[in-house]
């Protein structure tokens, strides 16, 4: 009888020991029943209880979690997917013209009213390579960017704008002699 006891303690023992070293050592439940402190498993086989060569799950001992699957495009599991890249700050932006574009466009905008440009044709080019970016940046919104056009292009007797008409023919302008295809 003491035999099978002292047998069945060693084995619990030899158990948690081993479930001790090879767990990753985060929990401190295995530390304490690797240090001698009775299982379950020890109390039960100390007690007369069955006792057979199969370890029992310990107290302090943690299973690892199952791994997830890994993912079908070969990422590594628990990466974010890339994300997409936003478009530039100045998409739509058209580069400065020259200076033929330059003169087809203050003709254009002389064409539907002189004061849009007023004599000044680097702003009216600056203004409209502004107004061909937020074309770019709404292309359906018609109103907003007859709203836009109003804002943008002023001048001293016109200090709210031309108005929605005169914006909305800037817009035509551009379209045509300035402002990349729209998206």
């Amino acid at each position: 009888m003491r035999t099978r006891l002292l047998a069945a303690t060693l084995t619990a023992f030899a158990a948690v020991s081993l479930a001790a070293c090879s767990s990753s050592g985060s929990g401190s439940g295995s530390a304490t029943a690797a240090a001698g402190s009775p299982t379950p498993a020890a109390t039960t086989a100390a007690s007369g209880g069955p006792a057979s060569g199969a370890a029992a799950p310990t107290a302090g001992s943690t299973d690892p979690a199952p791994s997830a699957p890994a993912p079908a495009d070969g990422a590594t599991p628990g990466a974010s997917a890339p994300a997409k890249p936003a478009a530039p700050a100045d998409a739509g932006l058209p580069g400065k013209p020259d200076a033929d574009r330059t003169a087809k466009l203050v003709a254009a905008l002389n064409a539907i009213d002189p004061g849009i440009v007023g004599g000044k044709p680097d702003q009216a080019v600056d203004r409209a390579r502004n107004q061909c970016q937020s074309m770019y940046q709404f292309p359906k919104d018609t109103a907003k960017l007859v709203d836009m056009a109003n804002q943008r292009f002023t001048s001293p007797e016109h200090p709210q704008g031309f108005g929605p008409e005169t914006a909305a023919k800037i817009n035509d302008a551009l379209r045509t002699t300035l402002c990349p295809p729209s998206r």
